[in-house]
């Protein structure tokens, strides 16, 4: 086995979706960085540093599909909360549609 190979790969992988597994995870929820971190790591197996969360999460609100608010906390300092706008309820359906049609082709050709 190439294990360099697989872990460049995995990467690869990692890196084309975790926009996609943010943006389902912010479906209906608002989060702060940490917390969305905690998030993912419940529902994958995917760790995310946060040096990796938040340049995407800058990426997905220039594109306007998260928006973001400060809010205070009774003791600590202020959290940036993220939550999806309406382009990114609409961008996470057509991307939820070209999943299901990669998961079906994935499917067919491994089994």
């Amino acid at each position: 086995m190439n294990e360099s190979f697989v872990h460049k790969w995995k990467s690869q992988v990692k890196k084309g979706t975790l926009a996609f597994i943010v943006l389902n995870v912010l479906k209906g929820n608002e989060f702060y960085g940490y917390e969305l971190i905690e998030e993912v790591k419940k529902y994958t197996a995917i760790e995310i540093a946060e040096g990796t969360l938040y340049p995407l999460m800058n990426r997905l609100k220039k594109e306007e599909l998260v928006t973001s608010k400060w809010v205070e906390q009774t003791s600590g300092i202020p959290r940036k909360y993220y939550s999806l706008t309406a382009s990114g309820t609409k961008t996470l359906k057509e991307m939820s549609a070209y999943w299901e049609e990669l998961e079906i082709s994935i499917k067919k050709i491994t089994k």
